[in-house]
């Protein structure tokens, strides 16, 4: 009986696992097809990236009832404990990175729609592209439990603070030197916006994974940078 007990045990906190998994995969595969809907003007595939974004809701629920359940009824202590609450924080840090690659989807509608701003959607493309490896990068360290790899996302969360300060820079010169791109250059502004959320949240998974594997806050203070387009 007991034997048996362990086993669900363990096998509850595993479908945990996959789901939590699952979730990273999807939010990864939003990520990367929102930026290239930016890149390529792709209309169908921003309309994918904004039907998608209610599986991520459901897979969400799914990993808080089962955490939730998890708790009422197994009353896990130590290393188990921080691994289901590691999952209640992660799904919600995987779910807004959801809810910003469809933000990104909708603003890559309205940006087809309007002449092309060929180096910009570059700038973003090049943003995107750091953004979505960081995702990578900290799903890889969560997925394999790499200490050294999460610390390492940690430590980078400043590149995009320079990508997003460089595109905000970029985009007030365009709109001073032709009034004609504001609308569109106001759009992309956003877009940068959402693409260092989530790198920021790509840096809180990190510090998550840390906490998870070690039961220690990282007490360094996070590596931002302060600048008047923050």
């Amino acid at each position: 009986m007991v034997e048996h007990t362990v086993r669900a045990y363990d096998e509850e906190l595993e479908a945990l696992t996959a789901e939590l998994s699952r979730m990273g995969g999807l939010a990864e595969v939003e990520v990367g097809e929102a930026i290239r809907a930016i890149a390529r003007r792709d209309v169908a595939l921003a309309h994918g990236v904004i039907d998608r974004d209610a599986r991520l809701d459901e897979i969400e629920a799914e990993i808080e009832r089962r955490a939730i359940r998890l708790i009422a009824l197994r009353q896990p202590v130590a290393d188990d404990l921080r691994r289901t609450v590691a999952a209640l924080k992660i799904s919600m840090n995987l779910e807004r990175c959801g809810d910003l690659a469809k933000n990104i989807a909708k603003r890559a509608l309205v940006i087809a729609e309007s002449d092309p701003l060929t180096p910009l959607t570059r700038s973003i493309e090049r943003m995107g592209e750091l953004v979505a490896g960081r995702l990578k990068d900290v799903l890889d360290a969560l997925a394999a439990r790499d200490l050294e790899r999460a610390r390492a996302v940690w430590q980078r969360d400043q590149e995009v603070d320079e990508h997003y300060d460089s595109i905000f820079r970029e985009l007030l010169t365009y709109m001073m030197g032709d009034p004609r791109t504001i609308a569109s250059c106001a759009h992309l502004l956003f877009v940068a916006k959402n693409l260092e959320r989530i790198g920021d949240h790509a840096t809180n998974i990190a510090e998550i994974i840390v906490y998870e594997i070690t039961g220690e806050h990282l007490t360094d203070q996070r590596p931002k940078l302060d600048t008047i387009g923050r």
